[in-house]
């Protein structure tokens, strides 16, 4: 087998396993989604969704969050700037998230580097870094194996909720609205590294939990992440 084929096989297997290498890992949060979609599903009928639309909704703006605040602001004419602006709120947590994820996509082409960061989302960023902290170098393939599973989960659960919920009815009357929550405190679990690495987290704890208190709308998601960032940089050691 010439030199060049065999790299090519090798280069192929070598991505196909660290992409099944991701996917591995995202199943238990992917697993973590299909509550919290069903909840987004079942909600978005509510609000006169079919169960074409929603995962048009899910699939275009790959954010729980802002899509259940999306549909938390929803009307008949909707408020299109509203919720435009709600939802730039809500995912501008990812402009910092995929900074930290600039510097090991630099020198991919672009088109690849886009469809990357369209992917992304808490969870996938996540264990991105945390697998990169790990190995000691970031995997494109893990990331992509993780992100596209957790992309796919997203929008076939959601569209079951939606499909489901004139059956199912309330189904936060399960607890399923737990689910979210549950999941980014195993991610939390995750990145631990002791209570000095972890002053960034509660300032903006701190910061979030005031500014939702006092401060109408979504504004507690930039000041939480901001506050994070500015703390994790003035508490950094030289």
């Amino acid at each position: 087998m010439p030199d060049s084929i065999a790299s090519t096989v090798q280069t192929f297997a070598f991505r196909r396993h660290e992409c099944l290498r991701g996917l591995k890992d995202a199943l238990p949060i992917m697993l973590g989604f299909v509550p919290f979609a069903l909840v987004l599903g079942s909600q978005a009928t509510q609000k006169g969704f079919s169960a074409v639309e929603v995962p048009l909704l899910t699939g275009l703006n790959f954010g729980g969050g802002s899509e259940f605040a999306a549909l938390a602001l929803w009307t008949s004419p909707p408020y299109v700037l509203l919720i435009v602006s709600v939802t730039f709120l809500v995912n501008s947590r990812h402009l910092l998230m995929s900074a930290a994820l600039a510097p090991f996509l630099r020198g991919m082409p672009k088109r690849k580097t886009y469809g990357l960061l369209f992917l992304m989302c808490d969870e996938s960023w996540a264990l991105g870094l945390a697998d990169a902290r790990k190995v000691g170098t970031f995997s494109v393939g893990y990331y992509l194996g993780a992100a596209l599973g957790l992309y796919l989960c997203w929008i076939v659960f959601t569209t079951v909720g939606a499909v489901a919920g004139p059956i199912l009815g309330d189904v936060e009357r399960f607890g399923f609205d737990m689910a979210f929550p549950a999941v980014f405190i195993v991610m939390l679990a995750g990145m631990w590294k002791g209570p000095a690495a972890a002053r960034p987290w509660l300032v903006s704890l701190v910061i979030a939990g005031a500014t939702y208190l006092f401060i109408p709308g979504a504004w507690y998601v930039p000041a939480g992440a901001i506050s994070g960032v500015v703390a994790a940089w003035v508490l950094a050691k030289p």
